[in-house]
């Protein structure tokens, strides 16, 4: 089974062929997203990159664009003074679907 390292949104993620995963939010137009690798284990075959593997592709499929994740809230509190404040945000999220390791 194949495996590889990819950088997206300043975050590296191991993945696989056929596995589906939650991103940052991509900028890219269309259904498929290509990266280049930082990492190929093919077996008991390790490629390192320096720093990204020369003629490795790793393609996906954008599944699902411009997904909310959970809100996270945040509170200031000063007890006695009648002062708070809470703030929510809800970060965007991309889903892929890695289709191939080449």
């Amino acid at each position: 089974m194949k495996k590889a390292v990819i950088t997206t949104g300043g975050k590296q993620y191991l993945v696989a062929e056929g596995e589906t995963l939650e991103v940052e939010l991509l900028k890219q137009e269309g259904k498929t997203a290509d990266f280049v690798p930082l990492l190929v284990i093919d077996g008991e075959k390790v490629t390192v990159g320096a720093p990204e593997v020369e003629g490795a592709k790793v393609s996906a499929e954008i599944v699902e664009q411009d997904v909310k994740a959970d809100k996270v809230t945040s509170i200031r509190y000063k007890a006695k003074k009648r002062v708070h404040k809470v703030r929510g945000h809800r970060q965007r999220h991309a889903i892929l679907k890695v289709t191939r390791i080449a």
